[in-house]
């Protein structure tokens, strides 16, 4: 029996490398704008405090820090659910 050398046969798969995220890029762009809403709002909060704690400051309680800063914050609170939500078109 004579010996033959065989070549071994070389199969090339098609390798592409491609990940696969939980969102789209949409996704992640919404996330971002909505946690960047969310800080925004949190530094509309800050502030207000007094230089001499026996003395009251009124603007504690100012248009800005009662109702605009939370409306901010719940806004990038709602936009971060819709991003969460939204199916991505892939």
């Amino acid at each position: 029996m004579a010996a033959t050398k065989e070549t071994p046969k070389t199969f090339k798969k098609d390798i592409t490398a491609k990940t696969d995220f939980a969102f789209g890029r949409i996704n992640y762009t919404l996330m971002l704008t909505g946690v960047g809403l969310i800080v925004v709002g949190f530094m509309m909060m800050a502030g207000g405090k007094a230089d001499d704690p026996h003395v009251f400051n009124p603007e504690v309680f100012s248009f800005r820090r009662i109702t605009l800063a939370p409306i901010v914050v719940m806004a990038g609170f709602v936009l971060n659910i819709y991003a969460i939500v939204k199916k991505a078109k892939d």
